[in-house]
């Protein structure tokens, strides 16, 4: 990754692995950015609002050239960096799969439009990236991320000590503080005239970071400003009170390899101000990950997605090394969440009935957070307790949603833990968020449920068997809303005929579903009666139309004849099927249009003949599964000829999955998608 921040002048990178098999992104190496601002996004999964999660899915780069392109595009990451900066993301793509992907982050300096040379280099080096994973894979040696990101620094040249003692007498004889600050904000360096200004020694301080080693410098404005030079690269400045009344302006200038800052006295100013903030108040890094928390909470629609942000963003983020979060059901604390802890561990405290006498439960039913700073504060509470996973210092916190006691977080540190009054403060705003997004999302799932029983009752809960033919269907939500839609499929068989039929009715409400379930009946009921394709659809245009809904529908019917292996189709506005012949070749076949269902009584809808032979695999699909935002869409349903090309799939199971997996990787999909694949065998 070196190289290419190198070639390309970037000030950041983040290299992100995606694991066969799984659908979440894990930052494998960080460079140019502290581990603390980088910590809400150590997973990112595929479905997720961020640059690198659509590069993969997409198997395309991405570029934002300002602040304003990325609040537009990704308004959870615009939240929570609300600063100038340009950024490229792009994917990691070999010859069987996406591997993982880059992302590179310019100062505001950085031209508005990367340079063709520079996109090229990013694409180089990132197909060398896949090359080097690919063959690994292969060899049976995968390269796969650790828990937390390499650190790669900046290459330099070495020091010449020299240069070193004259930049040191240089630095003492100013009469300015200067201090040095390395990525994290850790002080590598203060001189004399810093440690004076700042009321302190060089000894106290380096190693630690200002505005945690003194008292006055506990702001958010300190630490903001830290924050904004770094991803920025430009310099910033604030102003602060050292007690009793002396103000210090802090300008910090930063570069690749760390932030130089410039300290001055500054006019005294009144007490009114000077406007300290509260002692107890949390740090800006902590409001900085739980406004990240709350907008991706805020994306998070089910139990579970609330259950995978909570446990992937808290460990990086707030320091814990463990997390369980629980849930109360039917009398008992069900653990829906954990990070750094056993499977052993897990498995016997899931289930906990909540009038047990356990930490968690207790903390539920006194609606209070409970604080073990030392593993001996924990054993006097909970005498004979073991040391459970060798952790020193627990947080058990009750998480409380419209004055329910829904369940309970509990958070476990290595070491000794102080829990400080921010910090508690903090972990209860923590608390408080999750609840909230936990009773958000239980509601979600109830209602889910009944629209999934509703969207089941819709459509056909087994296709019939049909002689000389394989057939296989899918129907799959756009995730969104109710989950409810109006695609549906349907295969009628009687001993003269069998037709196939698919169609969209317009809408992803239970308006929509109530239509898309008569037009389905419908077509049902004219195909089992023999009526041809084009009949078949004026019919039920004539029914839809004399309903006098506001909603059209799209449709198309198949009607086949195994014995002369053929198949006659007709059309309503509905996207072209696509054949496979039996040699691999396919088509997008070119049908003679109608008009969508109900917006002309007297339309016509012609039939087409086609050839039919053995092997030959005929795909019925609605747009959800072409539809992308931006792209023509006959661009997108001759990609998807081509991908239904190179399938080699024979079992039509399989090959509906793998379509769907196309679909999800061109797109985060927001419609629903039907599809149907019919093959004659003899």
């Amino acid at each position: 990754m070196s190289d290419v921040m190198r070639d390309t002048g970037a000030t950041a990178g983040l290299l992100y692995l995606l694991p066969p098999g799984q659908r979440l992104l894990w930052l494998a190496v960080l460079s140019g950015l502290s581990r603390q601002i980088a910590a809400p996004w150590y997973r990112a999964g595929l479905n997720g609002s961020t640059p690198v999660a659509d590069a993969v899915l997409r198997r395309c780069s991405i570029s934002l050239r300002s602040q304003e392109d990325l609040a537009r595009d990704y308004p959870q990451l615009g939240l929570v960096l609300p600063y100038d900066f340009s950024l490229a993301a792009s994917p990691f793509i070999g010859d069987t799969g996406v591997w993982g992907g880059l992302a590179l982050v310019w100062p505001v300096g950085h031209p508005p439009r990367l340079t063709s040379g520079r996109i090229e280099a990013i694409a180089a080096h990132c197909r060398t990236i896949a090359r080097v994973l690919e063959r690994a894979a292969t060899e049976g040696h995968p390269l796969l991320p650790t828990d937390e990101p390499r650190y790669l620094t900046v290459s330099s040249e070495e020091p010449d000590p020299a240069h070193a003692m004259a930049a040191l007498g240089f630095t003492e004889r100013l009469p300015t503080g200067c201090c040095a600050l390395d990525l994290e904000g850790r002080v590598t360096f203060l001189n004399s005239a810093g440690a004076d200004l700042l009321g302190s020694s060089s000894v106290a301080l380096v190693g630690r970071r200002l505005w945690e080693a003194l008292p006055w410098l506990h702001a958010p404005v300190g630490e903001e400003s830290y924050r904004a030079a770094l991803i920025t690269h430009r310099a910033t400045s604030f102003t602060a009170t050292r007690p009793p009344d002396r103000p210090l302006v802090f300008r910090l200038h930063p570069d690749s390899s760390g932030i130089s800052v410039h300290i001055t006295p500054a006019a005294r100013r009144t007490a009114a101000e000077q406007n300290p903030p509260p002692p107890d108040s949390p740090g800006a890094m902590g409001l900085y990950h739980l406004t990240h928390l709350a907008a991706a909470m805020a994306e998070a629609a089910t139990v579970h997605d609330v259950a995978a942000v909570a446990a992937d963003q808290i460990v990086p983020a707030f320091g814990p090394q463990g997390l369980v979060l629980t849930l109360a059901e039917e009398g008992r604390l069900r653990i829906i969440g954990h990070r750094g802890h056993s499977t052993e561990l897990i498995r016997h405290f899931d289930g906990t009935p909540m009038t047990s006498r356990t930490p968690t439960a207790h903390a539920r039913a006194i609606g209070a957070p409970v604080f073990f700073p030392r593993f001996a504060d924990f054993q006097r509470a909970y005498p004979g307790a073991p040391r459970y996973d060798s952790r020193t210092s627990w947080a058990f916190l009750p998480l409380t949603a419209s004055g329910r006691r829904i369940g309970s977080l509990a958070l476990s540190y290595d070491a000794y833990h102080p829990f400080d009054p921010p910090e508690r403060a903090l972990l209860a705003s923590l608390a408080g968020l999750i609840a909230q997004a936990l009773d958000r999302a239980r509601l979600y799932d109830a209602q889910h449920t009944v629209a999934r029983t509703l969207q089941t009752s819709l459509l056909p809960p087994v296709l019939p068997g049909v002689a000389g033919l394989d057939i296989a269907a899918r129907y799959q939500s756009g995730g969104h809303g109710m989950d409810i839609g109006g695609d549906f499929y349907d295969l009628i068989h009687t001993p003269g005929s069998t037709t196939a039929a698919i169609g969209d009715v317009q809408g992803h409400n239970t308006a929509a579903a109530a239509l898309m379930g008569q037009v389905r009946t419908t077509v049902h009921a004219h195909a089992t009666a023999g009526a041809s394709p084009g009949d078949l659809l004026a019919r039920t245009n004539r029914q839809l139309t004399d309903l006098d809904s506001d909603l059209f529908a799209s449709c198309l019917i198949a009607r086949l004849d195994l014995a002369h292996h053929r198949v006659r189709l007709a059309t309503a506005g509905h996207p072209p099927p696509v054949l496979r012949h039996p040699d691999g070749g396919t088509e997008v076949l070119d049908l003679r249009p109608g008009l969508l269902l109900g917006i002309d009584r007297e339309a016509d809808y012609p039939t087409t003949d086609i050839a039919l032979p053995p092997g030959a695999v005929l795909l019925l699909y609605t747009d959800g599964l072409v539809e992308i935002p931006g792209r023509d869409i006959d661009d997108t349903t001759n990609a998807l000829a081509d991908h239904l090309a190179r399938a080699g799939l024979h079992d039509l199971d399989s090959l509906a999955d793998f379509l769907l997996r196309h679909a999800e990787r061109s797109t985060r999909h927001h419609d629903d998608i039907a599809l149907l694949l019919i093959r004659a065998t003899r």
